[in-house]
Order: structure tokens, then sequence, then C-alpha cells
């Protein structure tokens, strides 16, 4: 999930209507970043994860880069307008992806979109910590409240069985959602930027950055070729789940607002657990269900129309 999203869900915006043309979009990009935590289960039994990161990155900014080129605009000119995008990549995609990933070595795939919804929370805790303007109202409190309450109800029987090898894995995942939220503070920088601009621009640093890493923890020369369901993984993951994905967001974030495009985040476990059921044939226990009930309950709440409705 993109943290330019959880960025915009922190902000108190108004939202504008959404027709069948805009539901049909964010239904579709539900699909592709729920399919984003198939495509990671499907390549980590064969390739390390950040060799996996790389090349969901490295792939979607070379994808990116022609659709910049032909809008006609252009990528930062100088070091130092490029700093922004390094920092906004390594928060927005190196840490985040990367977590994941390893979170996914040991968690299943539908979990793991699940405790990826968590990422409004931690954005409006961190915004309400570390800004002026972005203060929890108590509606929004309680939403927050309610969504840790939900990853409680998925983590701690784990922590209660001692099972380290699964809770470091949720861990790790939630540290990625961590990473989100530090991210959509510092984005707060870039919104005089195109966002098609901020995408690639930050793809291309991630890219960057995860080369140089793999080169140094994963020896790159001594991985075998992945399986050819695995390389179609990866083509989907980069893509499907970041590079379309990257373009339907920011045209939903334009036509209806952020606070409408929020609503993908309620979507993305549904498509996590259903795509991992059917293809990976995992089996998801009854308090995983279950909390991801309570934190889609407390993301509701957060997004305060369905009370402003009924008053």
């Amino acid at each position: 999930m993109s943290s330019k999203m959880a960025a915009q869900t922190a902000a108190s915006t108004a939202a504008a209507p959404m027709g069948r043309e805009q539901w049909s979009l964010l239904l579709l990009l539900s699909v592709l970043w729920g399919g984003s935590f198939l495509f990671v289960g499907i390549a980590i039994k064969e390739l390390p994860p950040l060799t996996i990161v790389l090349v969901r990155v490295g792939l979607a900014a070379t994808l990116l880069a022609p659709v910049l080129w032909m809008k006609g605009l252009a990528l930062p000119a100088t070091m130092a307008a490029w700093l922004p995008f390094v920092i906004m990549g390594a928060l927005n995609n190196v840490i985040p992806f990367t977590l994941i990933a390893f979170g996914q070595q040991t968690v299943a795939s539908g979990l793991a979109s699940i405790l990826n919804a968590t990422t409004p929370l931690f954005t409006l805790i961190i915004a309400h910590i570390f800004t002026a303007d972005e203060k929890l109202r108590s509606s929004r409190f309680a939403g927050v409240l309610i969504g840790i309450a939900g990853v409680g109800v998925l983590m701690g029987p784990e922590a209660i069985a001692g099972r380290t090898s699964s809770l470091l894995g949720m861990s790790l995942c939630l540290a990625g959602c961590i990473s989100y939220g530090f991210a959509a503070l510092w984005g707060r920088r870039l919104r005089s930027t195109p966002p098609l601009v901020s995408a690639t621009a930050q793809l291309l640093s991630s890219t960057a950055i995860l080369g140089l890493l793999v080169l140094v923890l994963e020896r790159p020369a001594s991985i075998a070729l992945p399986s050819p369901h695995v390389t179609l993984a990866l083509i989907g993951l980069a893509a499907l789940s970041t590079s379309i994905a990257y373009v339907i967001f920011f045209r939903l974030l334009v036509s209806v607002g952020p606070t409408n495009t929020m609503l993908v985040t309620l979507l993305i476990p549904v498509w996590g657990i259903f795509l991992g059921a059917v293809v990976l044939a995992e089996a998801l226990m009854l308090r995983h269900l279950i909390g991801a009930i309570v934190i889609g309950s407390g993301l509701l709440l957060i997004d305060g129309r369905l009370l402003s409705r009924r008053s």
C-alpha cells in the first residue's frame, strides 16, 4: 500500500462525490494492492526478500518512466532536488516493502493484508505527535483505539503461546505500516510536486538503494533463476500492484479526494484473504477474521461519514 494514501487520509479535507466509474476504479485498486500480498507470497518461496523488493520497484520505475516522458514531465535536475525523493523512497518503498516481505516468510498473505490495514491508524498517531494541524479528534482517537484492539486480537494469542516466528512476522508487517506513517509525514513536503513525478522519482531512488543492499547482503550471483510462476508473480507485483496501481490511485486522489480514496484500505484485506485462500490454499483462523472486522470498524469510525449520515 502507498503511504501517499495514508498521508492524505490524515488530512481533514472535503470528499468529492463518487460515481460508478470512481467506485469501479476503487474496487480495481483494492484488487491490485490486495494482490501484492499474493505475489509476494508466491515469490518468497524461491527468492530472498530484498531481491523481490528490488525487482518490484526497479521494474515499476522502468514502466512509469515512459509515462512520465509522454506527459511532458521531468525528473529532479540536481542532487539537492533528489534528496526528498530518496528519503521518501526509503520510508515509502524500501523499508515497508522489505519488512513486509520478510514478515511474509512466516505470515500468510491474507493475514499480512489485514495487518496492512492498520496503516491509517499509525499515520494518524504519527501526525498527531509530529504536526500541529492534524491532531486527533475524539471520534478518530476512538477509531484508533478500536483499530489497535483489532491488532491485539490478531497478535495476542501468538504472544501468549510463545510462537516467536509468527509473532516476529506480524511485528515486521506492523513495522512496515509504521514506516508508511512516517512516509506520510515526510510526503507533506511533496504536495506541490506532480504525483507521477513523486511516484517515479521515489521508485528510482528506491531502486538505487535496494540495488546496493542486494549486492552487499544477498549476493545476487548466487541466487538461482526463479521458476516461471515466480517470474510471473514478480511481473504482476511490479506491473499491476505497483505501476498501474499508482496511476489509478493518483487519478482517484485528484477526482474524488483523499477521504474517498481512503476507502480502499477497507477493501484490500478482503482481496488479500480471498486470493491467499484460493491460490495459496491459506487457512485463516476465526480470530483473524474477527481482528479484521475490529480493525475495519475502527477505520470506519475514523472515516466519520457513517456516523454523520446517521446523525
